[in-house]
């Protein structure tokens, strides 16, 4: 069965996953890039570097976003935001913002090059000497769907 999601369906999507995609375009070029985010109920936080996605939604600050749980392919949730790009530039709204990316439950287990301590992806305690731009994106609009299949119609050969 595929459907659609209800809005708290959505915003739980939101809140649980840490990876989504941004989907921004200037100059006749359309990006797609991962982001590793939190959602705050409202808006999707995010802390980036200097470089082509930033600029871009710098010009233009109309930008999509999606996020997926896929399960298999019979089962999955997809959702889809539309919304404006700012800065936050603020130190009291920026120092929140990095709080609420520092405490994201990560469902991900790590690897050997994930440093899952104290100090990744940064130190609560050094907030104000963190490096970079953190941005939100004030969400407009929002779709979901999902398929969900108890058994799989079709078997594929190995």
């Amino acid at each position: 069965m595929i459907g659609k999601l209800t809005e708290t369906q959505i915003d739980q999507l939101l809140q649980k996953e840490v990876i989504g995609r941004i989907g921004c375009h200037s100059n006749e070029q359309v990006y797609v890039v991962p982001i590793s985010y939190a959602f705050d109920g409202e808006n999707i936080y995010a802390h980036s570097y200097e470089g082509l996605k930033i600029d871009m939604m710098r010009k233009r600050p109309d930008v999509c976003f999606e996020v997926d749980d896929l399960k298999d392919m019979g089962n999955w949730q997809s959702v889809i935001a539309w919304g404006k790009f700012e800065e936050v530039k603020n130190n009291e709204e920026r120092n929140s913002a990095l709080r609420l990316l520092l405490n994201r439950h990560l469902p991900l287990v790590p690897s050997a090059t994930t440093n899952l301590g104290e100090t990744w992806p940064f130190s609560a305690d050094e907030l104000d000497s963190i490096d970079g731009i953190v941005f939100r994106i004030r969400l407009e609009k929002k779709t979901g769907k999902f398929e969900n299949r108890s058994t799989s119609t079709r078997q594929f050969a190995s």
